[in-house]
């Protein structure tokens, strides 16, 4: 945590900054990284045997990408969210011109967004920025986002944590595209990287007192928050089900601070519902006795379920997560949404039905195992993802070779 304190003095932003202020921090990193970064490679390639010879930035920071093209060293682009994002990005100026969404990025109409035929139709109101609560971050990301998918177009290659049987549509609007996915951990002992929060090590424990595929995993990730009436009926629902359940509750999962649990609620559920703080999110999904995943569809979490046969239970939050669910219950079909009332309330009672519709839907079952061989093929030998990959590094040792 020193190290990500240093960066942050060092691009500008105060070191209590929260982790959930999204458009300050992607703004300000944006901005700052080119003086930064080209004296970095300068002092390096001026002073270190080994030189600088590609740049590999996160889309978000595509400011990189303009370093690169200055001091003319290969530049490669890495999407970490889903494809479809970046298309839709791209298509920004066109999306102005046809009418679906205003120069602030803001929804004109409610007719239904399509790129292609392979896509799933989506809302302007379910486009990225639309999807922040807050009226200055919605305006602040989309111009962010026009910005950083212009620095894109400057990539040599794109790479995505993708593979071309899922998300095949997108990448075919996306110039110099290469899907490299699945890129998930085979580790089975240590720590999962990256992590902001320590894992429960009893987590795997508790799995294995299950049978298989009887374990609802519920996790929204890093920075999803409920309401307190939401994550109280989630709560009941889970016990309704009837099911054993490993549910993540982080200490700011709810508005306002802690999470008050129902009455009487953690007595009842036990030894049936196991409660942590965090869980290792890869471990959990390729153990044997889980039979769904009931996530907030960020894309990282939607690729491990989607490598590991695991059917979603989707309650997105902000962001790509909309496009994410689309993609689920929509396109591949492995997955449902778990839909309000017309009180803007997700009950108890839809939490139980919900799951059982999924698990009691075998196509869902069928479909899930279907993509999780495509997954495993595209990074075996021969696979789209894996020849991708080596072809990319085989370009730029070429490359680096023809320069010497």
């Amino acid at each position: 945590m020193a190290t990500f304190s240093w960066f942050r003095f060092q691009m500008g932003m105060p070191l209590d900054a929260g982790r959930n202020q999204s458009a300050r921090e992607c703004i300000t990193i944006f901005n700052s990284i080119p003086t930064y970064l080209e004296k970095l490679i300068n002092d390096i390639n001026e002073h270190e045997e080994d030189k600088i010879s590609c740049l590999i930035a996160d889309v978000s920071m595509g400011s990189a990408l303009a370093v690169g093209q200055k001091l003319g060293i290969p530049k490669v682009a890495f999407l970490p969210a889903a494809a479809g994002v970046l298309a839709m990005s791209l298509h920004i100026p066109k999306l102005i011109e046809a009418g679906f969404i205003d120069a602030n990025g803001a929804p004109v109409s409610d007719e239904m967004i399509k790129l292609s035929a392979a896509m799933p139709e989506m809302n302007p109101s379910d486009l990225v920025w639309n999807c922040f609560r807050d009226p200055l971050t919605k305006e602040a990301i989309f111009q962010f986002m026009v910005t950083s998918s212009q620095t894109v177009e400057q990539a040599d290659w794109v790479l995505f944590n993708s593979f071309s049987d899922i998300d095949s549509w997108a990448f075919d609007l996306i110039p110099c595209s290469l899907p490299i996915g699945p890129l998930i951990s085979e580790a089975d002992a240590g720590d999962s990287p990256g992590l902001f929060s320590v894992e429960d090590p009893t987590s795997l424990d508790w799995l294995d007192q299950h049978p298989p595929s009887s374990v609802i995993y519920a996790a929204f990730g890093s920075t999803s928050v409920l309401s307190q009436t939401l994550f109280q009926e989630l709560a009941l629902g889970l016990e309704l089900t009837g099911r054993p359940f490993l549910w993540v509750v982080r200490h700011d999962f709810v508005v306002g601070g802690a999470a008050v649990y129902p009455d009487g609620f953690q007595a009842r559920v036990v030894p049936r519902g196991k409660l942590v703080s965090w869980a290792p999110l890869h471990k959990v999904l390729t153990h044997p006795s889980i039979a769904c995943f009931m996530s907030h569809c960020g894309w990282n979490s939607t690729i491990e379920g989607l490598s590991n046969g695991v059917p979603f239970i989707c309650l997105p939050y902000a962001a790509d997560q909309f496009i994410n669910q689309s993609y689920i219950c929509d396109v591949w079909k492995v997955g449902l949404q778990l839909r309000a009332d017309d009180n803007g309330i997700i009950t108890r009672e839809k939490v139980r039905e919900t799951v059982e519709l999924l698990l009691s839907d075998q196509m869902i079952g069928i479909k899930a195992k279907e993509i999780k061989e495509q997954a495993r093929r595209s990074i075996t030998e021969g696979g789209y993802s894996l020849n991708n990959f080596n072809g990319l590094v085989e370009g730029l040792l070429g490359r680096q070779y023809a320069e010497d």
